[in-house]
């Protein structure tokens, strides 16, 4: 989708600070962090939010949660622990309609959010 944010840094039209990246997945730090470490994960398919997923969908939530758990170790985050979260729809707090999961730690995270 050319007008999705997302989907242009993954065709690589936009630039961005890339972690990590495989066939499926796309790991870039987050413009704005809210965190130290502030990683965002993206499907490279375009996927608007959480609940488009269906069945055939699940491969690609594993493969996007083990890329969370590498970005994590990669970042220096496993042993002292750290956050995903998956903003979905207006009230919900997402602001790109691409399905993302935010990788953040680095810092102690408090409870509830929001």
């Amino acid at each position: 989708m050319s007008d999705c944010l997302f989907c242009r840094i993954a065709e690589k039209k936009i630039p961005a600070k890339v972690v990590f990246e495989d066939d499926q997945t796309m790991a870039f730090d987050d413009i704005h962090p809210q965190a130290p470490v502030h990683t965002l994960i993206i499907p490279k398919k375009h996927v608007a939010a959480i609940q488009e997923c269906s069945e055939q969908d699940q491969v690609l939530l594993g493969r996007l949660l083990l890329t969370c758990s590498k970005v994590a170790k990669m970042k220096g985050l496993a042993e002292s622990g750290y956050r995903v979260v998956v903003n979905t729809g207006r009230d919900g707090g997402q602001t790109v309609f691409h399905l993302h999961f935010h990788v953040a730690g680095g810092r102690s995270m408090g409870w509830p959010p929001g």
